[in-house]
């Protein structure tokens, strides 16, 4: 691969060292911004210009002299000033510049969430006010920031009546109805010249070094990030007209067997550390035992996991517990929330289509044409399915309900010959199946069958080299004999669409194009998140809407999961307790059993109680989960000694829990919303990155700062640490 161009930028005013024939600093353009090594260059060469170029004290006047023009600025005009024939001072970005003659040029000032500004700039006489400010406009590089003093030309009212009375910078405001202004140029003043090294061009893709420029020049993220805030604030104002209290807890918290791997932070004090909590779970319940009602926080969590798509080892959550409450009560509360944010959103903002990607722009700086839609408003309450339905239905515990098609068992009508066809080292399996039929004016055999070829090749791992058996697609042809379906023989054909089995209504209607898949999986009970086939049938739908073989559909589809297995057997990969059962918590260890039968299985059985855990989903994302918490201090032991076999010492690092409870803790109940994926779903992003301003990378690095950093010798003595030797 092509190492990344660096440019070397010219300091402002001081002379340009030859480094060679036809060679200045800038040798090449390019748009990453400078390395540590072109930095260091940069020090070296202005040591050089110093010592052998200009006298010190002159190039001490030049940074003084730029500081000078860059830095003063007139006051912004506010809402009222903005009247046709008045004055007034704007300040943002240079956006775009259209040169039309000698005496004539157009440009446009960006401003977050503001309407359209539109600069004109014309002249008559050489030497005027006027034409000294054509030329300061046209010398001034495009990106730059700037305050423009103008002339209001025109104002452009909002043909629907929308109005807005927020400041889109907190400093800066326009009338709340206006969605353009045309001013007449006075005077531009740049306030940072934009580098002419960085070259910016349309569908420029900036790295994630360059955060800054990712996050300036893409037509999607800021938007994004401008509407996080406002989805907080509606949150906010949500949860305090139902009486929440907004309570922050500490960041430093110590290490306790949660379930999930913790960061580490090492103090000066021998043997002694801190640990980043995983989530502000044991002290939010220990609010609940200090007489606090109901309590939430945008609280910050970290967890050292793992890293996929959709995780980030440090995020934000959205954090509720309430006492005397039921899972209900929290349900309910969790609802209200939620269902009032397209009213919110819709309020402010619109969403706006650019080549097939939504996201939202505020209704002040939508431009003209641009194809607008509307958050759909959502009714409550929302549909509850149990885990085990959302796994025999749908294959996985957050189903998209976008999906038209559902999974069913059908081995029950299926020949012996063809299972064993299908399966691998599987002992009298269960097979599964689903049908899916594309939209009827995309249903080419030829194409689908290609398709099916292409989707087959590129699955992951884990349904490819799956040692139980591999998935088996079948393209429905009523040309063919049996419609394709031969290899099901005549009488599996004949029970599969017959009708007369009961939930196989599916495969009745067979029609050209129709895809059946056929998968087997272990004759046990449900566990984990998610089966083989319904992992395919999640990316067989993501992939036919990506190729055309089924619309878009945009709605929200919420739904609660409940009856979550109380424990999970062991695996490599959580930690869970520490505990000898060879099972852990599911979710974590404070979770109540769900009826009271559940309560007698942690005695006789563990693997067979129920939580009473809900966690909500929409289109196949889970938002967030909670649960009823157990509030008696004998239980909760018993849960961590008996059932767990937690040791002495794993329980007693949840004494001050336990010790809380035993002081008339009243039930309560709880709910974490997970944050980033709110904003994400909301504002129609598959990745979390999209809505976090500085996200890791997938090996939990900051590209933009380089983070994590490499720890000193020095370090290592203050905080009594030293690195194992190798093994």
């Amino acid at each position: 691969m092509a190492q990344p161009c660096v440019s070397l930028r010219r300091l402002s005013r001081f002379p340009l060292l030859k480094f060679g024939r036809n060679q200045s600093l800038r040798t090449r353009h390019c748009w990453l911004p400078l390395s540590s090594r072109s930095l260091h260059t940069s020090r070296s060469l202005f040591q050089e210009t110093k010592a052998t170029s200009t006298p010190e004290n002159e190039i001490g006047r030049a940074v003084r002299e730029d500081w000078s023009k860059f830095s003063q600025f007139p006051t912004a005009s506010t809402a009222p000033d903005f009247v046709e024939g008045k004055e007034v001072t704007v300040r943002g970005f240079l956006s775009a510049k259209r040169v039309k003659g000698s005496k004539l040029v157009f440009a446009e000032i960006q401003v977050d969430n503001g309407p359209v500004i539109q600069i004109r700039s014309t002249w008559e006489e050489e030497n005027s006010p006027r034409h000294l400010a054509s030329k300061a406009l046209r010398a001034v590089p495009l990106y730059s920031p700037v305050s423009v003093t103008g002339t209001v030309d025109k104002l452009y009212r909002h043909q629907d009546g929308e109005t807005s009375s927020k400041s889109p910078t907190g400093t800066t405001s326009f009338p709340g109805d206006v969605s353009r202004i045309e001013l007449d140029l006075g005077t531009i003043q740049s306030l940072n010249d934009f580098p002419k090294d960085i070259i910016v061009s349309k569908g420029v893709q900036f790295p994630p070094t360059a955060r800054h420029l990712q996050l300036r020049f893409s037509e999607s993220l800021r938007p994004r990030l401008l509407a996080r805030p406002k989805i907080g604030l509606a949150l906010r104002n949500t949860l305090d007209q139902l009486g929440f209290t907004e309570v922050e807890t500490p960041i430093l918290f110590k290490s306790t067997p949660e379930g999930a791997r913790e960061f580490i932070v090492p103090t000066r004090r021998p043997t002694l550390a801190y640990a980043l909590p995983q989530s502000p779970q044991q002290y939010k319940q220990i609010l609940m035992c200090s007489g606090i009602r109901g309590y939430y926080q945008f609280a910050r969590c970290f967890r050292d996991e793992d890293l996929r798509a959709d995780r980030q080892p440090e995020f934000t959550q959205l954090d509720l517990e309430m006492a005397f409450a039921t899972g209900e009560d929290v349900m309910k509360a969790v609802e209200s929330l939620v269902s009032q944010l397209p009213e919110a959103l819709n309020a402010q903002f619109t969403l706006v289509e650019k080549d097939g990607d939504f996201y939202p722009v505020s209704k002040l700086a939508v431009k003209p044409n641009q194809k607008q839609k509307q958050w759909p408003s959502l009714s409550t309450p929302f549909l509850r399915l149990t885990y085990e339905e959302a796994m025999s239905r749908f294959g996985v515990d957050k189903p998209d309900l976008r999906i038209p098609f559902e999974i069913r068992r059908v081995d029950q009508v299926l020949p012996k010959e063809f299972i064993g066809k299908i399966t691998g080292n599987l002992s009298q399996p269960i097979v599964d199946a689903f049908r899916f039929r594309p939209d009827p004016e995309k249903a080419d055999l030829k194409e689908l069958s290609k398709f099916i070829g292409e989707f087959m090749d590129s699955l992951p791992i884990s349904l490819s080299k799956n040692p139980d058996g591999l998935p088996s697609p079948i393209l429905y042809d009523s040309k063919k004999p049996l419609g394709g379906l031969s290899s099901l023989g005549f009488e599996g054909v004949d029970a599969l669409t017959s009708g007369t089995h009961p939930g196989l209504e599916a495969f009745t209607d067979l029609e050209d194009g129709d895809i059946l898949f056929f998968q087997v999986r272990a004759n046990k009970p449900f566990e984990g998140g998610s089966t083989a086939l319904g992992r395919l049938r999640s990316l067989f739908y993501a992939e036919a809407v990506n190729r055309g073989f089924l619309p878009r559909n945009m709605d929200f589809k919420f739904l609660w999961v409940t009856d979550f297995p109380m424990f999970t057997p062991d695996n490599e990969t959580d930690p869970g307790q520490g505990g000898k059962a060879g099972f852990s918590a599911t979710h974590h260890p404070f979770t109540a059993p769900l009826t009271e039968q559940d309560a007698e299985s942690l005695v006789t059985d563990p693997l067979k109680a129920r939580a009473d855990h809900y966690d909500l989903v929409v289109n196949g994302v889970e938002l967030g989960g909670g649960s009823r918490r157990i509030h008696l201090a004998s239980m909760q032991e018993y849960v961590m000694r008996e059932v767990l076999q937690m040791t002495d010492e794993g329980v007693s690092q949840f004494s001050h829990l336990i010790e809380a409870l035993r002081a008339g803790c009243p039930p309560h109940a709880g709910f974490a919303l997970g944050f980033d994926r709110l904003v994400a779903v909301f504002t129609h992003t598959e990745s979390i990155r999209d809505v976090i301003a500085f996200p890791k990378s997938m090996k939990g690095e900051d590209l933009t700062v380089k983070s994590p950093g490499r720890i000193t010798k020095e370090q290592l003595e203050t905080y009594h640490l030293a690195f194992r030797g190798k093994k």
